[in-house]
Parts: C-alpha cells; sequence; structure tokens
C-alpha cells in the first residue's frame, strides 16, 4: 500500500516527513497513554493497595488481587479480540467499534475516581470494566497501522507511536505527581484517597483532548464489503481465519513466540508499582522512577526503530527479550529483608532496564506483524495478533499472583515471569528474518 498523500512540513517538530494520517495515528498514542501511565501502571496500585489496606487487606494480599483482576480482564478481551477483529473488517466499522471501547475505557477511569473505599471489590470491577475498554480501543488502534502507512515506513512509524505515547503518558503523570507528593509530605491538608481520584480525572481529560486528529484524519482503507447477516457471518469468518493462520507456520510461530513474550512484558508492566509497594519504597520513589522510566522508553523506542531498518526488527526483538531476562534476574535478588537503599537502587536499574526495551519490543512486534500478514484480511489477523496481546498477562500476573500467595514475596513472583522470556526466546529463532538485504520479508 502507499499513502494518499506526501509528508508535508511542520512547525511541529515530530510531526515533520509525516502524512496527517501518520501524524493523527502517532498522536493518538500520545492521548491514551494516559491511562496506561495513570491507571495501569502507577496510580491505580497506590490507591487500590490503601483503599483494601483500610479495610482489613494486608499488601501482598492486596497486590495479589490486582494480579488476578488484570487476568480477568484480559482472559475477557483475549477472548473478545478475534470477534472485533472480524467485525471491524467490515467497511465502516471500524471505526464504531473503536469509539465504543475508547468510551468504556473513559468511562471506567472516570467511575474509579467516585467509588467509594470501603467498595474495594466493586473498585475491582470497575478497574477490569476499564482495562477491556482500553484494550479493546487499543486492539483496533493497532489494526489501523496498515491504514495510515506502507510497508516501508512501518517500523518507524509504529516505533513513533511508541516513543510519543511515552511522552504523552508522562505529561499528565508530571501534573498528578506535585498534587500526590504534596500530599504525601503533609504540605496539603488532603486525603491521599482524594489525590488518586483527581489522577484518574486527569487521565480522562487528557484522553479526550487530543484524540480529535484521529478521529477527523484516519479512515479504514482495506475491509470487507458489509453483507446481510454479517454479524453471524463474522463468526463464521473467525475459523476461517483460524484455519489459514495455521497453514502459515511463519504467522502461527511467531504468534507464539508473541504471546510468550508479550505475556511477560505486559504482566512486568502491570505489577511493577505494587512490587514496589510490597518490598517497602515509598510513594514518592516509585513516581520518580516511573517517571524517569518514561523519559528513557521515548528515545530507546525510536532507536529501536532507526536499528531495526538496518538490522531487522527480528534482531532488535531479540535484544529486548534478553533485556526483559536480566529484569527477572534482578528482581530474584531484591530479598524486602534487604535494606531500603539496596532495594531503591535494584528497582531503579530494573525500571531503566525495562525504560530500554518496552517500547521498542511492542512497537517492532506490532509492525513485524503488520509485514508478514496479507493486507486485505488485516483485520481479521490483528484480531488474532490480539488474541496474544490481550491474554499477554494472563501467564504472568497468574504466576505473580500465585507465588507471592504461596511464599508471602512478591519478589520471586516477579522473577517467575522469565520462564516466558526463556520459551519465547527459543521459538522466535525459527520466525523469518527481515535484515534488509539478508531477509525474508519485505
Amino acid at each position: 500500500m502507499e499513502t494518499t498523500e506526501k509528508p508535508k512540513r511542520s512547525w511541529i517538530p515530530f510531526k515533520k516527513g509525516l502524512t496527517n494520517e501518520e501524524f493523527s495515528w502517532v498522536l493518538y498514542d500520545w492521548a491514551s497513554q494516559s491511562y496506561v501511565m495513570v491507571v495501569m501502571t502507577v496510580i491505580f496500585s497506590m490507591f487500590f493497595i490503601e483503599a483494601a489496606g483500610r479495610h482489613g487487606v494486608d499488601s501482598t494480599e492486596a497486590t495479589a488481587y490486582i494480579a488476578f483482576s488484570n487476568t480477568i480482564g484480559m482472559i475477557i478481551i483475549g477472548l473478545l479480540a478475534p470477534i472485533i477483529g472480524t467485525l471491524s473488517g467490515y467497511k465502516g466499522k471500524k471505526k464504531l467499534l473503536f469509539t465504543l471501547f475508547a468510551v468504556m475505557g473513559l468511562l471506567g477511569t472516570f467511575g474509579l475516581a467516585f467509588i467509594p473505599e470501603q467498595l474495594w471489590p466493586v473498585i475491582l470491577v470497575i478497574f477490569i470494566f476499564s482495562s477491556i475498554g482500553y484494550a479493546g480501543n487499543t486492539k483496533i488502534y493497532d489494526a489501523f497501522l496498515i491504514d495510515v502507512t506502507d510497508n516501508k515506513r512501518m517500523n518507524w512509524i509504529s516505533s513513533l507511536g511508541f516513543a510519543f505515547g511515552y511522552i504523552g503518558g508522562a505529561l499528565p503523570f508530571i501534573l498528578c505527581i506535585p498534587l500526590v507528593l504534596l500530599v504525601e509530605m503533609s504540605v496539603i491538608d488532603m486525603d491521599i484517597m482524594l489525590a488518586y481520584r483527581l489522577a484518574f480525572i486527569i487521565a480522562v481529560v487528557w484522553w479526550l483532548a487530543f484524540m480529535g486528529p484521529f478521529f477527523k484524519n484516519v479512515h479504514q482503507k482495506y475491509g470487507n464489503e458489509q453483507e446481510p447477516q454479517y454479524v453471524r457471518k463474522s463468526f463464521v469468518r473467525i475459523w476461517t481465519t483460524f484455519k489459514e493462520i495455521a497453514t502459515q507456520k511463519h504467522i502461527l510461530i511467531f504468534l507464539v513466540a508473541f504471546f510468550l513474550y508479550s505475556d511477560g512484558v505486559g504482566s512486568i508492566i502491570r505489577m511493577a508499582i505494587a512490587y514496589g509497594t510490597d518490598i517497602g519504597l515509598s510513594a514518592i520513589t516509585l513516581l520518580m522512577v516511573l517517571l524517569v522510566t518514561q523519559f528513557v522508553a521515548m528515545p530507546f523506542a525510536v532507536l529501536y526503530g532507526k536499528l531495526s531498518q538496518k538490522l531487522g526488527a527480528k534482531f532488535m526483538i531479540y535484544v529486548a527479550i534478553f533485556t526483559y531476562c536480566v529484569v527477572c534476574v534482578i528482581a530474584l535478588f531484591m530479598n524486602p529483608a534487604r535494606d531500603i537503599a539496596t532495594l531503591t537502587f535494584m528497582f531503579w536499574a530494573l525500571a531503566m532496564l525495562v525504560g530500554t526495551a518496552q517500547g521498542g519490543i511492542q512497537a517492532l512486534s506490532r509492525a513485524y506483524f503488520g509485514r508478514i500478514i496479507p493486507k486485505e484480511k488485516s483485520n481479521e489477523y490483528f484480531g488474532f495478533y490480539n488474541v496474544c496481546s490481550r491474554f499477554a498477562s494472563v501467564l504472568g500476573t497468574a504466576i505473580f499472583g500465585v507465588i507471592a500467595l504461596l511464599t508471602g514475596q512478591s519478589h520471586y513472583g516477579i522473577a517467575g515471569i522469565a520462564i516466558l522470556f526463556v520459551a519465547a526466546a527459543i521459538i522466535f529463532k525459527f520466525v523469518p528474518s527481515d535484515k534488509p538485504g539478508v531477509g525474508t520479508i519485505e
């Protein structure tokens, strides 16, 4: 596919060289990442552990509940993913479903700001609802990649999305940090729970504020003509697509490996703050670590995109998998019995390593898959890609939760995730190389 317009000059620095479609697609990552930072990664874990703790639930148990809630949410969206992919494959339906899930995510996040803390089980339910909305919305956003750019630019545009998504997630987080820190230090006389609730509202406002260009400029180019009883027939298409994938060895092998390493990546993202809280790190330390990680992740996502143009996406994904294995080894030695200074230093090291690999592995996986699938069936194929992506966190968070409950030591749970990366590395060896001039993928 060729883009329908030539890149234009712009006063916006990172828009230079991008078409309006590409820029609008990248900007939506900037918008929606407020959910990842404020809800998925940082504030919600602190919020829930505090709320549950005030009503007799200890931090390790609360951390396990967060892990299991993530597992439930990802199972639901994983089951929905092929259905979403097939329905969005019909012309005129992709943007509609994109909007539906965005509304779910926004309403769920807004709802977290108003649930009384004594109803902490309800808080978990609303969190699951919001995570399904965000994940479903992101699934369709990923599939729009093939509508906004061509194969040659796909690695680069996908990497830009993640790179600027990190900044887009960091900026609303920066708005939340002073409020939370000032309350923690008793400079502002406010219940910390109220500070957390205000953070959820900031995330919603940010998400809404930057979603406009996507709705204006990004449109579905590939799709099937709508047919009678298309909802019923979409289930037939799911089975047909599944059989097609099963006969295409390179796609099937990639999806298995992708599922394993994405599960590990997603689990570490979702459990990082809960894990840090449980081993005794202060809220101030955790907030600062996660903020710095965002700014580390941005240039490294761009770097992965640049290096993939010379070394191939496959090689760079291997680099990221190895980095995550090192992260798990560091976590294994983070025994809460160690002094807090040592734990703080180790957590910083762990977080910085995650920052170097997180955006690159996700961006290049999305682009690699987009290049090996038939474009006319991209929505259906991305449905199965997102089964793997959205089920990602199911194994890892379950491993984390079970080990944390059985041993009472959450650092063993993080270390246990390493097996997913090792298995993924072995399987990923058999996917085609895309190294320019050498690989088999154009």
